[in-house]
C-alpha cells in the first residue's frame, strides 16, 4: 500500500481538509466578525472552538479583513499580557522598520521600549513597559492597549478580527478592572470586531451575567456537539479517501466510543488508521478498532492510575457512577445505594471537586460525562 498522510488530525488545529460539522456556526462568526460584532464564543474543551476561529479567520482573510489569534491565559501577570498583547498587535505591521516609525505615535499616556532585532526569518519589532510599575501604571498602559486595534485599523485602512482564546482567565487579571478597561475600549470600535472565547462555561457565562461588565456586550455562541450521523459519515468518507475501506459501523462506533468529542474522535480514527496501514491492511473493521482503543488504554494506564490515586475514596466512587450511570440520576437513592456514594451532599461535593479538578463536565442537559472518552473507558474496564 503506497504511503498516505493520515487524514485524521488532533493535538492541533484541524485544517479545512479535516474540519467538519460547523458550516453554519463558521457562516455567523464570519458574519458578525466581519460588521465588527463582539461575540461570546462559549464551548468545553475538545469541541474544537480553536479549530472553527481558525477557519472563520481564513474566510476573513480573503475578505481583506486582518486578523489575530491571541491566548489569554499563557501569561502569568497583568502586565506581561498587555506587553503581549501589544506586541502582536503591533506585528500586524509586517514592515518592522515602518512600524518603528508609527509606535510611538500610538501611545500617548505611555511610553513604550522599542527594538528592531534581526532574526532568521527577517527583522521584528521587540516592545516593553519597563516603566509600569504599579497597580496604577498597569490601569494606564490597559487604556492604551485596549485602544490599540483602532488606531491600528485607521492606519492600515483596513477592518481587524481579533480572537481572545480562554478570556475567562482576564477575570484573574487585577482583580475584575480588566473586564471593565476593556469592555470601555471595545465598545468604541466599529472597525474591529472580537471573539472572546472560552472553555470553560461557568465561568463564561458569569462573564455575560447581569453583573458584570460585558453584559449583552454582543452576540454569544455556544458549541454543541456535532451531529453524530453527519460525524460517522466523515470518518467513514477520510477512510475511503485515503484508499482503506471501513466496515459497517465503524465511523459510528468511533464518534460513540470517542463521545463525540472532535478532539477524541480525531484521536481514535487518528490512530486506529495508523495500526491499520502499519498492518498493511485495507479495510477497518470493528475489531481493528477496539485493538486500536486497547491499545492507547495500556499506554494511558500509568497517567490514568495516577489520577486515580489522587483521588479521594468518595471522588472515585462518584466518577465509576457518572461512567456506569451515564451521568444522570447521580443523587437519586438507588444510585447512591447501588455505588455505596453516602449523602446527596457528598455526591455533590464529589462531583464539584472532579469538575474542578477538569475530569468531569456538566452538559445543557444535566448529564454529567467524564471529560476525556479514554479514561471514560479505563474506569469502566480497570476499576472496582
Amino acid at each position: 500500500m503506497a504511503a498516505t498522510q493520515n487524514p485524521f488530525v488532533y493535538g492541533e488545529i484541524a485544517p479545512a481538509s479535516a474540519f467538519v460539522g460547523r458550516r453554519e456556526e463558521q457562516r455567523r462568526l464570519v458574519r458578525d466578525l466581519a460588521a465588527g460584532q463582539k461575540v461570546f464564543l462559549i464551548s468545553p474543551r475538545r469541541y474544537g472552538k480553536s479549530s472553527l476561529i481558525r477557519q472563520a479567520f481564513t474566510t476573513l482573510g480573503r475578505q481583506k479583513v486582518t486578523t489575530l489569534e491571541f491566548t489569554v491565559s499563557s501569561f502569568s501577570s497583568y502586565v506581561a499580557f498587555l506587553e503581549a498583547y501589544a506586541h502582536a498587535l503591533i506585528g500586524l505591521e509586517t514592515r518592522a522598520a515602518r512600524a518603528r516609525s508609527w509606535i510611538l505615535e500610538l501611545f500617548t499616556g505611555v511610553t513604550p521600549e522599542v527594538r528592531v532585532e534581526a532574526g532568521s526569518r527577517g527583522s521584528g519589532i521587540s516592545l516593553a513597559f519597563p516603566s509600569v510599575r504599579t497597580a496604577r501604571d498597569a490601569a494606564r498602559l490597559a487604556e492604551e492597549v485596549f485602544a490599540l486595534p483602532a488606531r491600528i485599523a485607521a492606519r492600515l485602512n483596513r477592518r481587524l478580527a481579533i480572537a481572545l482564546d480562554e478570556f475567562q482567565a482576564v477575570a484573574a487579571f487585577n482583580g475584575g478592572s480588566v473586564e471593565h478597561a476593556l469592555r470601555a475600549a471595545v465598545q468604541q470600535q466599529r472597525q474591529v470586531g472580537y471573539v472572546f472565547a472560552g472553555s470553560e462555561p461557568s465561568l463564561m457565562e458569569q462573564m455575560i451575567g447581569p453583573r458584570r461588565p460585558f453584559y449583552k456586550a454582543g452576540p454569544v455562541m455556544r458549541l454543541a456537539k456535532i451531529d453524530p450521523a453527519t460525524f460517522a459519515a466523515f470518518v467513514d468518507a477520510r477512510f475511503r479517501r485515503t484508499g482503506l475501506a471501513p466496515g459497517e459501523g465503524v465511523g459510528a462506533a468511533v464518534v460513540d466510543l470517542a463521545s463525540n468529542l472532535p478532539y477524541d474522535v480525531q484521536r481514535l480514527a487518528h490512530e486506529t488508521w495508523d495500526d491499520v496501514v502499519e498492518a498493511g491492511r485495507r479495510k477497518v473493521t470493528l475489531e481493528d478498532l477496539h485493538a486500536t482503543l486497547h491499545r492507547l488504554l495500556g499506554e494511558q494506564d500509568p497517567l490514568f492510575e495516577t489520577i486515580w490515586q489522587r483521588l479521594t475514596l468518595a471522588q472515585r466512587a462518584t466518577l465509576r457512577a457518572v461512567v456506569l450511570e451515564h451521568g444522570v440520576e447521580l443523587l437519586a437513592a438507588d444510585t447512591r445505594t447501588r455505588h455505596r456514594l453516602g449523602g446527596a451532599s457528598s455526591v455533590q461535593s464529589s462531583l464539584a471537586a472532579l469538575q474542578k479538578q477538569d475530569l468531569v463536565t456538566r452538559e445543557d442537559d444535566g448529564r454529567y460525562v467524564v471529560v476525556d472518552s479514554l479514561l471514560r473507558e479505563w474506569v469502566a474496564r480497570s476499576t472496582y
